[in-house]
């Protein structure tokens, strides 16, 4: 399955020396996409941390691990080396800062891992300014019809067929179920992501031995995604201190089970700053559907946000709004600090356009205002071209992220 991944790739080394992390959940594909990007050079080295002869390979030392590239010949392309799930080396960023300082500029280097390549500081000398991220998401609708770099932020709408945009919306983003749209497989599938986050990936790197008590707060979120996170509540269920259901959430976070939204405060008088919302990063695994909607809504948004500001258009950011009289809105999207897209998600188009995109509008002064109704049929309508507050396709909206 091609993804957008390799454009932004082909990006990046076009343009750049510094490394490419490429950063997301387990299961999202970036293995695949590191593979598949491998094929595109004459000369690549591919080392994972998990296999026992690569990691060998790495604990000899920078020298070693470069030793099978032509780094020193004169070549029409660079060669290629891939360091991938190398965060699990206790020494990771001493190791990759010796190397891109040894090898910058002789080779393209691509790092891949599952946890967030940026949390976890375990000592020695920063790599800031010696790569660029780019957070991996699962498949999106824009994705499914549009795999080429974005030269604006916001691509013309571009027809999905519906059967496509349902799978999506049923069996989630993570390449292997979706192209395979068994049930019994996804089923099984799912057990064994969620064994592998939680029993291995974070039993091996967050050192939490409560893994019982873990899986009860994931499955707990499983039912409150989208709901504001009342910390006291989940240690409360859980049987654990505030701090530590607070720090819990932190580490799935980390490892990319679930997400956060902030309520947004600049410049709206009485406006609460209260618990964030919590979201999951896989949709498919939540049962109501409203919920569901709503949580495949805020993954799409924060997977363009995150493209947008790792491909350079600005700083984006996702939010929601609510205040003391509890008038509320599902997303906002802010440009560079400056509120920019103002969203509401509903599962009908019979819903009424809701009074608080109108109120909170006047208050913040939102370039783009839209409810995003998930039952409408695709229309070839550029949303981003209306002037007042709509009720839009949200397949149509979609479309034009990324």
């Amino acid at each position: 399955m091609k993804r957008i991944y390799e454009s932004i790739l082909n990006d990046h080394f076009a343009h750049y020396t510094q490394m490419a992390f490429a950063a997301g959940p387990r299961q999202v594909g970036k293995s695949t996409i590191a593979k598949s990007y491998c094929e595109k050079y004459p000369y690549t080295q591919y080392l994972n941390w998990d296999k026992t002869k690569d990691r060998e390979l790495i604990l000899k030392g920078q020298e070693f691990v470069a030793d099978s590239l032509p780094i020193e010949a004169i070549l029409e392309q660079k060669p290629l080396i891939v360091f991938d799930e190398i965060h699990k080396y206790k020494d990771w960023k001493n190791f990759l800062k010796g190397f891109v300082d040894e090898y910058k500029g002789k080779l393209d280097i691509l790092v891949t891992g599952s946890a967030k390549l940026n949390v976890f500081q375990r000592g020695g000398d920063s790599l800031a300014g010696r790569y660029f991220l780019y957070r991996i998401h699962p498949v999106s609708t824009a994705e499914l019809v549009r795999i080429s770099l974005p030269q604006k932020i916001i691509a013309p709408p571009q027809k999905i067929d519906n059967t496509e945009f349902n799978a999506l919306f049923e069996f989630g983003g993570f390449p292997e179920p979706l192209l395979r749209q068994e049930k019994s497989f996804f089923n099984r599938w799912q057990e064994l992501r969620q064994q592998q986050i939680l029993r291995e990936d974070i039993r091996e790197l967050a050192q939490i031995q409560e893994l019982s008590q873990l899986e009860v707060l994931a499955s707990i979120l499983k039912q409150q995604a989208g709901q504001l996170s009342k910390y006291s509540e989940f240690a409360k269920k859980v049987r654990v201190s505030d701090t530590t259901a607070r720090r819990w959430i932190n580490v799935l976070e980390a490892f990319y089970y679930c997400f956060t939204i902030k309520p947004w405060s600049v410049n709206i008088s009485r406006t609460l700053l209260k618990e964030p919302k919590i979201y999951l990063w896989d949709w498919s695994v939540i049962e109501d559907k409203g919920a569901r909607i709503e949580n495949f809504a805020a993954c799409h948004l924060l997977k363009a946000c995150h493209a947008w500001t790792d491909l350079g258009f600005g700083k984006f950011e996702l939010y929601f709004l609510r205040d003391k009289e509890k008038r509320e809105v599902d997303f906002l999207i802010t440009q560079n600090q400056k509120p920019w897209i103002l969203l509401e998600v509903k599962s009908s188009a019979k819903e009424s356009l809701s009074e608080h995109l109108y109120y909170f509008q006047s208050q913040i002064k939102a370039e783009h205002v839209l409810q995003l109704a998930f039952d409408l049929p695709y229309v070839d309508e550029d949303c981003f071209a209306l002037k007042k507050p709509k009720i839009v396709p949200m397949i149509t909206f979609l479309s034009q992220l990324i």
